[in-house]
């Protein structure tokens, strides 16, 4: 088996009412799951090395080998700060698409994060517009204590697709 899955019980808010809802959890002891028919990971939250997503997602075109380039520089300078709680891939560079759009990534820092401490392309890479142009990617993130409904909830909701489907997206584990 190539994932050990977990399923995950919890309680939401949707619509104003209480639902159960049950999220699976995948950690990626050997390799990512194939694309769907759709060119998206199959649903679900799947953890892996950020060596594996770019042996995964980061060959083909030679737009994918300079996005996994920019991903490993966004990702050191992200865990050089030493307050990532999670850091997460969704989107195109997730899928099959061989000219993906950009990098979207979503972190959840710890509580005592303060960007305003920050200097250079630390700096930029917390402030979304200035991220955007200087390396190509959307990155969004939030404290721990801000993470609507649990920090579970807020991994598993960008999951949604803008069509309203769900795809399957990437926590980096290291």
């Amino acid at each position: 088996m190539a994932n050990a899955a977990s399923r995950v019980k919890m309680d939401r808010l949707i619509s104003g009412k209480l639902h159960v809802v049950t999220e699976t959890i995948y950690d990626n002891k050997m390799n990512l799951p194939n694309f769907t028919d759709e060119g998206d990971l199959p649903v679900g939250v799947y953890r892996a090395s950020l060596e594996k997503v770019i042996d995964h997602f980061g060959k083909g075109s030679a737009k994918r080998q300079q996005m996994a380039q920019r991903l490993e520089r966004i990702h050191k300078i992200a865990f050089s700060t030493g307050k990532i709680a999670h850091f997460i891939i969704f989107g195109s560079f997730v899928t099959a698409k061989p000219l993906p759009n950009d990098i979207d990534i979503f972190m959840i820092m710890e509580n005592d994060f303060d960007a305003g401490t920050l200097s250079g392309e630390a700096k930029i890479l917390f402030d979304h517009l200035s991220c955007q142009s200087y390396f190509g990617a959307s990155v969004f993130w939030v404290r721990r204590i801000a993470a609507l409904g649990g920090e579970q909830a807020a991994i598993e909701d960008w999951q949604i697709k803008r069509d309203g489907n769900k795809r399957g997206i990437v926590e980096v584990t290291s």
